[in-house]
């Protein structure tokens, strides 16, 4: 693989940018303080900015390495960070990512989740040079494998009682693709003519 760190990226209705301290604001409130968004994660509420700023800080520490990914999630529609997403595991041997996200209740059922990760599958199977990407959902709650679907990708199996999150011990679904079943798919060629557009 090919590190290049968390760059900037960018799609029709999203930037995906490091973190930086100002958003400690925007996170406590669009997402990071609401017990519907955090039901199905494996971190604590907030309790107020100062949480947010400390997670943020940690995580712009971390943006020295270019093996670190955590973008933030802009909306361009009102310049607010609306959410998080980035790798939250890797194998170096197998060259493959696991993605975590979350995202404003504010900001659900808008196609947003799923364009962010639609670029994000984009970038790191054609910049970065990764082999697979996979992700996973609490089988109670199925609109992220939706997300994950309309990302391409594909469900794969489902861990019994293989997760813990703020609810407790959970069943985890699984969806993974490779390189090669992204470039047999036709996203590279779909991507590429989306990104020339948006920038035109």
């Amino acid at each position: 693989m090919y590190d290049l760190g968390t760059v900037v990226l960018e799609t029709n209705r999203l930037i995906l940018r490091p973190f930086c301290l100002t958003d400690a604001e925007d996170m406590h409130r669009n997402w990071a303080s609401n017990p519907n968004v955090t039901k199905f994660l494996g971190w604590p509420l907030h309790d107020s900015p100062k949480d947010s700023e400390k997670i943020i800080a940690d995580w712009i520490e971390n943006y020295k390495d270019v093996r670190y990914y955590e973008w933030c999630i802009e909306y361009k529609g009102n310049h607010q960070a609306i959410g998080s997403m980035g790798v939250v595991n890797r194998n170096e041997n197998t060259k493959s990512v696991e993605i975590g996200y979350c995202i404003g209740e504010d900001y659900w059922f808008q196609g947003l989740t799923a364009e962010a990760l639609r670029e994000i599958v984009r970038f790191l199977f054609e910049e970065v040079g990764v082999n697979r990407i996979e992700a996973r959902h609490d089988t109670k709650n199925p609109n992220s494998g939706k997300v994950m679907k309309k990302a391409g990708l594909r469900y794969e199996g489902t861990l019994i009682e293989g997760g813990f999150n703020n609810i407790g011990i959970c069943d985890l679904s699984i969806l993974g693709m490779t390189r090669r079943m992204y470039d047999a798919s036709g996203m590279a060629s779909v991507n590429r003519v989306t990104n020339r557009e948006e920038r035109e």
